[in-house]
């Protein structure tokens, strides 16, 4: 018998501050990176399961919420915005399967890629979150 994971809304929560921080890893998001963000959640994270936040709506709209919601805070620091997924991931390792972290890397190379190609900083956060997801 295959046992589906059950997400939460703070798996959701979670990734949305980790595309954010991919998204701000050069000190600036831009409007093309969060409707790239917008695009990915409709077309691939709203299949992930059937959960709902408490207004009765998808609970994958949690990436975009929170990802919005630090755009408008000043002065956050996108390393730790990185590291609290890292640290959820870490202590929820059985939401993490192979066909997740496949999806968290295509969404957050789609939005880094959404402008002007990869830069350095956002090169080095796909690759430690590469390297993180392999653990």
């Amino acid at each position: 018998m295959k046992t589906k994971k059950k997400m939460t809304l703070k798996f959701y929560q979670n990734l949305g501050k980790l595309f954010y921080a991919i998204a701000a890893a050069d000190k600036h998001v831009r409007d093309v990176e969060f409707d790239k963000l917008k695009e990915l959640v409709k077309t691939y994270w709203l299949e992930v399961d059937v959960i709902e936040d408490t207004f009765n709506t998808d609970a994958a709209y949690q990436i975009e919420i929170i990802f919005d919601w630090l755009n408008e805070e000043e002065n956050l620091d996108p390393k730790a915005c990185y590291n609290a997924f890292i640290n959820y991931k870490n202590e929820q390792p059985h939401l993490f399967t192979a066909n997740i972290k496949k999806l968290i890397l295509r969404t957050g190379h789609a939005i880094a890629a959404s402008f002007s190609g990869l830069n350095k900083s956002e090169l080095i956060m796909l690759a430690k979150l590469e390297l993180e997801l392999k653990k």
